[in-house]
Parts: C-alpha cells; sequence; structure tokens
C-alpha cells in the first residue's frame, strides 16, 4: 500500500477531489495548512498569494492511501487537475504503509482502506 501526500493550492482543491472521484479513489482527508517552500523573500521577490513577511501561504494537504496498483492514477490525476503553471502548484510524495487496520471492523491491509 502507498500513502499519497500531496501540497497544493486551495483553490484546485475541489477541481482535485472531482477528478479523484472520477478516477474510482474511496476516501481522502483534506486539511487547510499553511506554509513555505523554496522560495524566499528574495528583494523584488512577488509571492503570488497574500502571505505574511516570511513567505507563509495557505495550501491544502490532500492524504489518501490506497493500493499501489493504483498510486500512478492517483499522482496523475493529481498532477494533472491541481497543475496552473505558476509557482507554488505544489508537492507530491509518495510513502509505502506497512499496516492499516479499520478500528471499528478489525480490517486489514487492502481490506481496511
Amino acid at each position: 500500500m502507498k500513502q499519497i501526500t500531496a501540497y497544493i493550492q486551495p483553490f484546485m482543491a475541489d477541481k482535485v477531489t472531482d477528478a479523484l472521484r472520477d478516477a474510482g479513489i474511496h476516501g481522502m482527508t483534506l486539511l487547510p495548512c499553511r506554509g513555505f517552500g523554496r522560495l524566499t523573500a528574495e528583494p523584488g521577490h512577488h509571492f503570488e498569494e497574500n502571505a505574511d513577511p516570511l513567505g507563509i501561504v495557505s495550501k491544502t494537504k490532500l492524504e489518501i492511501v490506497c493500493a499501489d496498483a493504483d498510486k500512478d492514477t492517483i499522482v496523475a490525476a493529481i498532477r494533472e487537475h491541481a497543475h496552473t503553471g505558476r509557482h507554488g502548484d505544489g508537492k507530491i510524495f509518495v510513502s509505502t504503509i506497512d499496516e492499516a487496520q479499520d478500528i471499528r471492523t478489525g480490517a486489514k491491509d487492502r481490506d481496511a482502506v
């Protein structure tokens, strides 16, 4: 199993969520968050979003746990539908999940997702 974590522009969250539903994704978590990436407040640099003086901006964090076979489809959907071509479009990280358990049913691994 894989965990896909993506940080995207908040205004792109509905578009990405719709695309993932269309791709058959069964569940995800969306969280509002704030942070900054590689861009810094260099002289003459203009942040494209409303940011504080340190360059901290609002993002939406997506978390999805999926079967290994679904990873490429999910990553492609996020990349395609979160892309604006501007700085700050976001990042996608993929990690391996060693174990999953459903609290209510006790189902494990793939059956828990």
